[in-house]
């Protein structure tokens, strides 16, 4: 099984959840009508017409997750007399992008990648959210940061969560966790020293880690970097860098790439060493965590889809096998607890329509998606949403530490153009990984490959 899951992609994270996105639940009456006037002095306007009773709304997300979302809209539908069709596409940033150009957008687009997003509110084709929600509101009850990814540089907002992935975890084989008497870590350097060595003292490998993802291999160091380079300069700079404020070879990365090195570069820390970093698939890094009587190795740190790799027999029993464990803070780091990951961003293209902008408020409110929660594979961006929604208390606790998080950060690649962060960076790394080039040969080369704005 191969995917290519970074980013949210949430897919797979999404199924990325993969934070990555297939299949889909076609709208009817695709692309109908349209508007092109605005609303409240935005150029944002599309989709149905207005008081028609029908809202389309375009996604990444397909199949099951499509199934789910539709079953979250029902009651809301019923209730409001609101009809929402829904179109699911695993090409949606190159549909939504066409669909704008030729005039025809949906009423309401649900975004994978907030650089998209602000790329299509730069053309005035996004209504900002301050125009029909109240963002007070949203802003004490989101994880912080998460309006952030939808904020251009003029501090206007263009869109809001509706649901999130996490990445910031790790996963353990709880049983044998338990049976070592292992602490969870209160620091990074904790997590690489004296908890990796103590596990390594009984014959496990600390670390379980494999980036091959086909045409996508490396995604997961990139992951890794965004982690330290987020924990180890805090989300100022981790901004700075994201959007080539700083250049790529800038210390505050170099500086993330140093602490992952501790773990890539530590005498046995990782199962297979270099060469099972770069040949061991993204998906079956977890089979020495659980087969055999002993685990061969003992941590991953992936995201919340992770659970998707996992054999039938860990799905079934989650919360009698696996633990997941918050990664901890980078001391002399960011002062605080920062969380890395994904999500959907809802934005609304029809500002004409009322009924559009009742159902962005229900979407990107903390009454949506008890029924996607139940169902499993959905985390809500919102502190106040009801957990007794999520089906296990694996989910509960993925819940509780994105929630508690100070500060939430979107994946840094899905942020930087797509020639870098789905291309040099990635190819960067598993050279990095194997040993062929060092940190300011790796970086400078990535700076050299990213476009110019001339």
């Amino acid at each position: 099984m191969q995917r290519r899951i970074p980013g949210v992609r949430l897919a797979a994270l999404a199924g990325v959840g993969a934070l990555v996105l297939t299949g889909c639940l076609q709208s009817g009456d695709e692309g109908e009508s349209s508007s092109s006037s605005s609303s409240g002095g935005s150029e944002g306007a599309g989709g149905t017409d207005p008081g028609d009773g029908t809202v389309e709304i375009l996604g990444a997300f397909v199949d099951t997750e499509a199934d789910a979302f539709a079953e979250a809209l029902k009651g809301f539908e019923e209730e409001s007399g609101i009809d929402v069709k829904y179109q699911g596409d695993n090409t949606f940033t190159t549909l939504v992008r066409q669909n704008v150009v030729s005039g025809n957008p949906p009423d309401i687009g649900l975004f994978p990648q907030p650089g998209l997003l602000l790329d299509l509110a730069s053309e005035d084709s996004v209504v900002p959210i301050e125009e029909f929600l109240e963002v007070g509101g949203l802003e004490d009850s989101l994880i912080p940061g998460l309006l952030d990814a939808s904020t251009d540089d003029e501090g206007t907002m263009f869109g809001a969560p509706m649901r999130v992935a996490v990445k910031s975890l790790i996963w353990v084989p709880k049983k044998a966790w338990e049976d070592g008497g292992y602490q969870d870590p209160e620091t990074y350097q904790e997590l690489v020293g004296d908890l990796s060595e103590q596990i390594k003292g009984d014959g496990i490998a600390p670390w379980c880690l494999g980036y091959e993802s086909g045409t996508a291999t490396g995604w997961v160091g990139t992951d890794w970097v965004e982690e330290m380079v987020l924990r180890t300069g805090g989300p100022e700079d981790y901004d700075k860098w994201t959007s080539h404020e700083v250049p790529f070879d800038d210390a505050i990365v170099q500086d993330g790439f140093d602490a992952y090195d501790e773990i890539v570069s530590g005498d046995g820390l990782v199962f297979g060493g270099r060469d099972g970093i770069i040949n061991t698939a993204v998906d079956a890094v977890d089979d020495p965590q659980f087969k055999g009587s002993k685990p061969g190795c003992m941590m991953q740190r992936q995201g919340n889809f992770v659970i998707d790799f996992f054999s039938k027999d860990v799905q079934k029993n989650l919360d009698d096998e696996v633990k997941v464990i918050a990664m901890p803070p980078y001391e002399g780091g960011f002062d605080g607890d920062p969380v890395l990951g994904g999500g959907d961003i809802a934005a609304l293209f029809n500002g004409e329509d009322d009924e559009a902008k009742e159902v962005m408020k229900f979407l990107t409110s903390d009454e949506f998606g008890a029924e996607w929660a139940k169902a499993g594979g959905w985390l809500s961006p919102h502190t106040t949403f009801d957990e007794s929604n999520y089906p296990d208390q694996t989910t509960k606790d993925i819940a509780k530490i994105v929630s508690s998080a100070d500060v939430f950060r979107f994946d840094g690649s899905d942020l930087m153009p797509a020639e870098v962060g789905a291309g040099s960076f990635w190819e960067g790394m598993v050279e990095w990984t194997r040993g062929d080039a060092d940190t300011a040969t790796v970086t400078a080369d990535i700076e050299d490959s990213w476009p110019s704005s001339e």
